[in-house]
């Protein structure tokens, strides 16, 4: 799909590569420390920073299934910190800081394992 470069400002984790690859379903991100992810699509779109999933409050969490084939269709940078993704499905509000792509990059299994857990136990909406 698509890819570009930033520059690092604050000494957090900062990623100096991010690549869309659109047949795989996965973002590639590569931070200056060495660390690198292949996150899928899918926990993107269902771990989305937007209100519309995270909720306003832990209680509030909504689980989004049926994800497993998304696609990301845009990229827009927000300022210096972070991605707005624009996803096949419409979803287009959450913003993806730096941070917030590091984590999901780090926990990505426990979270799709959890993810999945609670939609096979009918906690999804």
């Amino acid at each position: 799909m698509s890819h570009f470069a930033v520059e690092n400002s604050d000494g957090r984790p900062w990623p100096i590569f991010l690549e869309f690859q659109a047949e795989a379903r996965i973002l590639r991100i590569a931070f200056e420390d060495g660390t690198e992810f292949s996150i899928p699509f899918e926990l993107l779109r269902v771990e989305s920073p937007s209100a519309e999933v995270q909720g306003h409050g832990a209680k509030d969490k909504r689980i989004v299934r049926g994800k497993a084939q998304v696609g990301i269709v845009e990229c827009t940078p927000i300022g210096r910190y972070a991605v707005k993704l624009r996803f096949d499905d419409g979803h287009d509000t959450g913003i993806f800081s730096w941070d917030w792509l590091w984590r999901l990059g780090r926990d990505q299994v426990a979270l799709l394992a959890a993810c999945r857990a609670a939609i096979a136990n009918g906690k999804w909406q």
